[in-house]
């Protein structure tokens, strides 16, 4: 088969590798339908984390079951599935409580920008959709796995309400997807914090009642100003950069909550400042898999269409252009075909 790998930064290549196979009775086989570049691909393509040897790349998908393992009895070949960059048994204490991924036996996607994918503990991770949906739904679904489910996550963590206002910090396609999820959880008012003119637009169709476009100190300042002084019920960080969360943290008002989902680089939290500002924190790798039913259905039914964020479709082949496109900011999210 064809996928990707990153040989360093800025070095992404198309190469011919190993077929996948199954290694052990809980894996299966898929055939991808579509899978796509993601915002965190970004951090090794520009050298901030470290590439010590070249690896595939890619942990989002949707596709066709060829084969599964002896263990596997939740999907069989030929169905469509959906699952999550993290793999997980759904069944050990964990992930009873709702956090699949931090399963004990979670194994992270890794290999999944290529035309076939060996998933780890499929009977706990993949979610068949039934009929084969229309391709039309395949950009919907390939969100569920990561950006919705990780936007989702966000708005969850931050116990976004009926009623309540909500900041999103972050205007990459996790951020636009939680502009959805804290719609479909009810907010009251959304405000987006984004500096480009395209992704402001899908925020406001997605559901954002306001824009900011300060950073920072100046942004804080506008949150407060639009929220009589006080800060946000909820806010939902959606980068993982250090600026990132202390406009996250100092957004939100005392008893409020933050969500992180950006995996952080150079975060670091004042836990004094943290202690007297009486703001809830909670993030880590959205658990998708508890959330797939549900936002599943409402990608096949058109409540929801995250789908969206895909404004850039390339052949499998042209990966390294997806990087590219979105390094620079010419695209949210590259969608790829094999």
């Amino acid at each position: 088969m064809r996928g990707a790998v990153i040989h360093a930064p800025g070095d992404v290549r198309f190469e011919t590798l190993d077929d996948p196979k199954i290694l052990k009775p809980t894996d299966a086989i898929i055939r991808t339908a579509v899978t796509c570049v993601c915002g965190s691909d970004l951090w090794p393509w520009r050298g901030l984390d470290a590439t010590d040897a070249a690896h595939p790349m890619g942990h989002e998908y949707v596709g066709f079951v060829e084969e599964v393992g002896a263990e596997v009895t939740a999907v069989g070949p030929g169905e469509f599935v959906v699952g999550s960059f993290a793999t997980s048994d759904n069944t050990c204490a964990n992930c009873r409580n709702g956090f699949q991924s931090n399963c004990l036996n979670r194994e992270f996607m890794s290999t999944c920008q290529a035309e076939y994918v060996r998933i780890p503990n499929a009977q706990g991770t993949l979610v068949a959709t039934g009929e084969v949906p229309d391709e039309k739904y395949w950009p919907g679904l390939l969100a569920v796995s990561d950006v919705m489910g990780t936007g989702w996550y966000a708005a969850d963590a931050a116990e976004v309400r009926p009623g309540s206002t909500a900041v999103v910090v972050g205007d990459g396609a996790v951020g636009l997807c939680a502009v959805i999820a804290a719609k479909e959880r009810g907010a009251e008012r959304i405000i987006a914090m984004s500096r480009h003119e395209s992704r402001q637009r899908l925020a406001l169709e997605f559901g954002a009642t306001d824009i900011v476009t300060e950073r920072g100190d100046d942004g804080v300042a506008r949150i407060k100003d639009l929220t009589d002084g006080i800060g946000a019920d909820s806010v939902l960080e959606c980068v993982g950069t250090a600026q990132a969360m202390r406009q996250a943290l100092h957004s939100a008002r005392p008893g409020g909550n933050v969500g992180f989902v950006g995996v952080p680089h150079e975060v670091a939290i004042d836990g004094q400042e943290l202690f007297f500002s009486h703001v809830g924190l909670r993030g880590g790798p959205a658990p998708v898999r508890r959330y797939l039913p549900d936002l599943i259905d409402r990608v096949l039914s058109g409540r929801i269409d995250p789908g969206k964020v895909f404004d850039l479709t390339l052949p499998l082949e042209q990966v390294a252009e997806g990087y590219k496109a979105m390094d620079e900011r010419r695209a949210i999210k590259a969608l790829l075909k094999p």
